[in-house]
């Protein structure tokens, strides 16, 4: 255990001198060290944040220091930080340094956060089970026999096993909340919009997100407070106003009206998550919150629409790792052709190879009306009918895995099957609002079970005021 509970309550002992900033970094790098096992790093940055730790504690007594003085971060691989590697845990960016600091992260560190590492994820953000990583696969800290979910598995392992206080990840499809859930901690997806994307390496485009992950909902609301907000070297991020979240994270008397979509408790989900988020639903009914059902019936589509679309902005975005410019280059003495061919074959993996020849026939002549325009019509449907269900609720409650932790290679050799690992969450990324994952029990294997709440774009202080409510009324 940590010798506290949130950012605040370690701030505070920072201050006063019942923790040394020092020490508790020498901590982090010990337990991580200890459990290299798990393989959630791709690099540790230990010389640098001993370094941070000196400087910001001196600041903090100084009283010159910032919100997140002292909150040990990692970051997903696939974020950049300048001067340091960024490999989207991918052979073809093995050995690429980044040259600039990715907006997101910068705000952390304006704010005297220490960055720890680079930690490990499914290639290119492609996966849901942290399989697909060039540097092996991530372990679940709960059971090492199981995985840590994808594609940001490492981020939440280092914050299950407490090897660093949050972590950074991306949410493309649920690739927060879905490891948030399978490790048992909190996992914010923002709106489409509100963080920018500036230096976050691009998956898919228009569905890419940058979250975090925490153990507590003040460290996560400090967190997407502090990132988000307009970034004139993005484009899609949005200037909305920033809410307060922090502050008002407490909001006893708002009784939300929850949402439940009979879509999301149907075929195929795990009777003992059914049976705790069932639970979790009377305790919110008997504490005054009005329980409405709903209907999302394009539901159905989201799984189909989702990988139509992602593939095809994947073999967009990806075209430009050909050997040339940066990365991976074949040592094989070939014409140009044939050294891009070589190249890719060599420095891409095979769930990365897989998407990209679907993205390209999606988008292939002849195929293009009937795959990609269809999909994008079918996405429309999928945010209408979110629209519609946000006129009647605040919030949506669904599950957030059909699924608990399932054993490392279990689901490898059935592509379809592990895609259906995403059912419950990509049809946030669809209609670009935001979730979250708490954890809300575990099931008769001791694995951690989660909830995802949903809420209209641009109303995470909702979500986190829910979600604090449910944290500390709850389950105290």
């Amino acid at each position: 255990m940590l010798p506290y509970s949130d950012q605040k309550e370690k701030l505070n002992k920072i201050k006063s001198g019942k923790l040394s900033l020092k020490e508790n970094i020498e901590s982090f790098l010990q337990r991580i060290e200890e459990n290299k096992k798990l393989n959630a790093f791709n690099f540790v940055l230990d010389n640098e944040a001993k370094a941070d730790a000196e400087r910001i504690e001196q600041k903090i007594k100084a009283g010159k220091a910032g919100r997140l003085a002292g909150m040990v971060i990692a970051v997903k691989d696939v974020l950049s930080i300048k001067d340091k590697p960024t490999t989207c845990s991918s052979d073809i960016l093995r050995s690429f340094t980044s040259v600039y600091t990715a907006t997101a992260v910068q705000k952390l560190i304006d704010e005297d956060a220490i960055i720890i590492g680079k930690t490990n994820c499914d290639e290119f953000a492609m996966g849901s089970s942290n399989e697909n990583s060039a540097f092996g696969p991530v372990l679940n800290p709960i059971d090492n026999e199981r995985v840590p979910g994808g594609s940001s598995g490492g981020s939440a392992a280092a914050v299950a096993a407490k090897l660093c206080d949050a972590a950074l990840g991306s949410d493309t499809g649920g690739s927060i909340r879905q490891p948030a859930s399978f490790c048992g901690v909190y996992g914010l997806k923002p709106t489409y919009g509100r963080i920018s994307r500036y230096g976050l390496t691009a998956f898919a485009s228009s569905f890419d997100t940058v979250g975090a992950f925490a153990n507590n909902v003040y460290d996560l609301s400090i967190l997407t407070e502090v990132m988000s907000g307009k970034d004139e070297k993005d484009s899609t991020s949005s200037d909305n106003k920033i809410p307060e979240i922090t502050n008002n994270l407490t909001a006893d008397d708002r009784k939300f009206r929850i949402g439940i979509a009979k879509e999301y408790f149907g075929k195929g989900l795990s009777s003992e998550i059914r049976e705790e988020n069932k639970k979790l639903i009377k305790k919110l009914a008997d504490s005054g919150f009005e329980i409405i059902d709903i209907t999302l019936p394009h539901s159905e589509y989201t799984i189909a629409a989702y990988y139509i679309l992602t593939t095809a902005e994947a073999s967009s975005n990806l075209a430009r790792y050909d050997g040339v410019k940066y990365g991976h280059r074949t040592k094989e003495k070939a014409p140009l052709t044939e050294m891009y061919k070589a190249s890719r074959s060599e420095g891409f993996g095979s769930e990365v190879k897989r998407r990209i020849m679907l993205g390209t026939y999606v988008l292939s002549h002849g195929y293009y009306d009937a795959y990609y325009i269809k999909a994008q019509k079918v996405r429309r449907l999928i945010k209408n009918d979110f629209d519609e269900a946000f006129n009647k609720v605040d919030i949506i409650l669904t599950p957030t895995t059909p699924t608990t932790a399932f054993k490392l290679g279990e689901k490898s050799s059935d592509p379809l099957e592990m895609y259906l690992n995403d059912i419950f969450t990509t049809s946030a990324n669809l209609a670009g609002i935001p979730g979250i994952s708490i954890p809300i029990g575990k099931d008769s294997n001791g694995l951690p079970i989660g909830t995802q709440l949903l809420a209209k774009q641009f109303d995470e202080l909702s979500l986190l005021q829910l979600s604090y409510f449910i944290e500390q009324k709850i389950f105290t």
